[in-house]
């Protein structure tokens, strides 16, 4: 079951430029970043109310995240779900016919266990299922 909307994710050029815009326009001083080199992305987490805006970088220019900036530009790049049971929601939604882009969980941000879901199954809308994201030490604002 899907409980709540966990972050939105934007792909951005720079994340240093990206976290300055957002943390003014959010109010914020403090928020997360890590490396997933496996994905070869950057993420900055910003928290807004119950969820968070997720700003995603590529580290190396092979990323599906570079591919997604140099066919589209920066902007909107997925929503994300929280879930109880991540492997369960894959094998319903499977069963109901969706496609799905991981068919099993694989480590995110935060070492959260995550799948996506095709956007060609979700009306055009790349679709991330998380579960159990960890807590990662917040970056202090420094500009």
């Amino acid at each position: 079951m899907l409980r709540k909307i966990d972050h939105i994710a934007i792909a951005v050029r720079s994340l240093p430029e990206a976290c300055r815009i957002w943390a003014d326009l959010l109010g914020l001083d403090r928020w997360t970043v890590e490396e997933i080199p496996d994905q070869r992305v950057r993420v900055a987490m910003l928290p807004v109310g119950d969820c968070r805006i997720e700003l995603l970088e590529a580290t190396a220019g092979d990323s599906p995240i570079a591919g997604f900036l140099s066919r589209k530009g920066e902007g909107f790049h997925h929503i994300c779900f929280e879930v109880e049971d991540l492997a369960g929601e894959l094998a319903r939604l499977k069963t109901a016919g969706m496609r799905v882009v991981d068919s099993s969980p694989r480590t995110g941000a935060g070492g959260g266990r995550i799948a996506f879901l095709h956007p060609s199954s979700t009306a055009g809308v790349m679709v991330e299922l998380s579960q159990a994201p960890v807590a990662v030490t917040p970056h202090t604002r420094s500009d």
